[in-house]
This record gives C-alpha cells, structure tokens and sequence, in this order.
C-alpha cells in the first residue's frame, strides 16, 4: 500500500480531483517571503492560509478501497481543475473519465453531473466547518476544528496531519504534503476507512479573478434538485 501511495505521488510530476459529500475538495497559496525551504509543514499551512486569497491549477485524485481479504483496490484515476477564492467559493471541475462541475457562490453548492443531465443544489452553511473543504478554503478558523500534527517527510514534502474534532466529521484524517508554502498532496481518509489520494499541479497564486466568475448558470434543460 506505501509503495502504492508513493508510486502515485512521485508518478505525478504533471496534472492533478477532490470531494464534497463523502469526503470533498482542496486547494492552495501566494507570495509574501517564502518560508524556508525546510520549515514544518505545520508553519508552511498557516503561512499559506495567511497569504492566500484566490488560486487556481490542476489535480489529479485516486481512491483507494479496502477489499474484505485485506487487499487493496484502486479506482480509476480522475483529472481535472480547480479556482477557489476565500472565503468558500470555488469550482471543482472533473474532466477524466466523466465529467462533474461541484461549484459554490459562497452561499449555494451546485453539483453539476453531465451523464446524468442534472444539477444539485445544496446551502452552504456552518457544517462545512466539519468538510475538508473548509481547511483550504478558509470559510472557518481552520485550527478551531482540527488538531494540526507534523507528520515527518516523505516523496520531497513536509507533512503534516489534520484530524477533526468533532466526532462526526465525514473524514478519520487528513494528511497534506507541503513544499514552499503550498499544499502539493492530500491523503484523505474518510469514515468508512477509504482513502482518496489528491495531487496538485500548476499551481497559480493568486490571479486576479472575474467578480462572477463563481456565478452558476444551470444549464437549459437540465433537471434541478435541491436537498
């Protein structure tokens, strides 16, 4: 399984997908004086959650599934790219092998599915607090709901280890690889024991964004769900 794990990171030099529901999304930073190259993962996140406001790039995301013999299944890879803008607004967009669109205005999430012809829509509210989302995102004070460990090196990144406080989080834990301040890789493991591994890839800090570009246009003849 670690070789898997390793295999999978140092694999993806180039692109990298995320989750919101069962377990869900990520991103990233900007540039204030870059912290050492060598300091902790731990002083590398906050340093990222300080300094950045907008940020867009790539992901490439695997989820791992524990069979009843022990063994270990992996799904099929998904690509894709992400925009976020704190706090709470970002476009999660899935383009191998299917294509999904999970966008939120800051206010309402819309999950569009493009197979099945249909969108979504869920109110943001303080429960993402408890959502993986919310530890890049920035829409809470991040260490009020997770303890945050230093977890050593590994593949070139300082880790580090973010698990909930909160009993009924839909996640176990979270583990983020940094380098230079920006968060490269996340491991995150959700309640039922499956792991989802995330890679980030053209990482821009920063741009200057469209004041609608989070808007959300349903497109015409598609069904609408709210829940």
């Amino acid at each position: 399984m670690k070789k898997f794990i390793h295999a999978f990171f140092v694999r993806l030099k180039k692109p990298a997908t995320s989750l919101l529901g069962a377990v869900t999304i990520a991103l990233l930073s900007l540039f204030f004086l870059p912290i050492s190259a060598h300091a902790s993962a731990i002083a590398q996140f906050r340093a990222f959650l300080a300094q950045t406001k907008t940020a867009r790039g790539e992901f490439a995301q695997i989820q791992v599934h524990q069979e009843a013999d022990g063994r270990f299944r992996h799904g099929t890879p998904a690509e894709g790219v992400f925009l976020f803008s704190k706090p709470g607004k970002f476009i999660w967009n899935y383009q191998k092998p299917y294509e999904q669109v999970l966008q939120s205005d800051g206010t309402t999430l819309y999950i569009y599915d493009k197979d099945l012809n249909q969108v979504t829509t869920r109110k943001i509210d303080a429960a993402l607090g408890s959502n993986p989302a919310a530890i890049l995102f920035g829409t809470q004070d991040v260490e009020k709901h997770y303890t945050l460990l230093e977890n050593g090196m590994r593949d070139g990144l300082e880790w580090m280890e973010v698990v909930p406080k909160e009993t009924e989080s839909v996640f176990q834990r979270v583990n983020i690889g940094m380098k230079d301040n920006i968060p490269v890789a996340m491991e995150l493991r959700d309640a039922l024991g499956q792991l989802s591994l995330i890679r980030f890839t053209r990482f821009e800090r920063n741009p200057s964004l469209r004041a609608n570009a989070f808007r959300f246009t349903v497109p015409k003849g598609v069904d609408v769900f709210s829940h």
